[in-house]
């Protein structure tokens, strides 16, 4: 694990960006694992801004997301299709039918699960997977559990995550209570991961997650047997 300590948010953005552009710029076919939430919200900014300044191409990757809530459409403002397109997508020059979200409106569920599996085989698997963490330790919206989920699921939603994500929503009970998330098998055959923390509220659950046992109580601390990890965390 690679454990980089920085001083401020400006600089996590900073250091993440570079990261991502150089795998891009190393294999500009490559599949970029994408994650939403606010902690990335400064490394699309960065990078948007290498891409409008001609210093990265776009224009041949693809992209996976983690997530989606299930029963927003892809126009709702608080899908995570509409974050990904108007916080990263629309300003770079990707082509956005090689972006790919889970279908959170899907008839089948199940279905739909199983076929998001056999996309991420259909690339030939993540290149880089960016990642944020809960404050209970959840990636993606693999919540706390007894055991890893490998494949892609639907998920019931923790409280204290509903609870967290609801100063989106006009109301907590606006927020969704299920989601598809991609299992830990889609994150852990990622060939590298960079995961993301700011804030002093995050202290204790990196120290949990990376330096303490390997537990699906805490689905993070998972990472710690991923070949090639980076984790870049600010506490301003």
């Amino acid at each position: 694990m690679n454990f980089i300590k920085v001083n401020t948010y400006e600089e996590l953005s900073s250091r993440a960006a570079a990261i991502i552009c150089g795998q891009v710029a190393l294999k500009p076919k490559c599949v970029l694992g994408l994650a939403t939430g606010s902690s990335p919200l400064g490394t699309y900014e960065k990078i948007a801004e290498k891409n409008r300044a001609g210093e990265i191409d776009f224009s041949k990757v693809k992209t996976i997301n983690l997530d989606e809530y299930v029963g927003l459409s892809g126009d709702h403002e608080q899908s995570y299709r509409y974050f990904m397109n108007n916080n990263l997508f629309k300003h770079i020059n990707i082509d956005i039918d090689n972006t790919y979200v889970p279908n959170g409106c899907a008839t089948d569920i199940e279905a739909e699960c199983k076929a998001y599996d056999s996309l991420i085989e259909d690339l030939g698997g993540i290149d880089l997977q960016l990642l944020g963490i809960g404050y209970d330790g959840h990636i993606g919206f693999n919540e706390p559990d007894t055991y890893f989920e490998k494949a892609t699921h639907m998920v019931t939603l923790d409280s204290s995550t509903i609870e967290a994500n609801s100063r989106f929503f006009a109301s907590r009970n606006d927020v969704p209570v299920t989601a598809i998330t991609m299992g830990m098998g889609g994150i852990m055959s990622a060939k590298r991961v960079l995961l993301i923390a700011n804030g002093k509220g995050k202290r204790d659950i990196i120290e949990k997650a990376f330096f303490g046992p390997i537990t699906p109580a805490l689905p993070a601390s998972i990472l710690q047997l991923h070949p090639n990890l980076t984790v870049i965390y600010s506490e301003n």
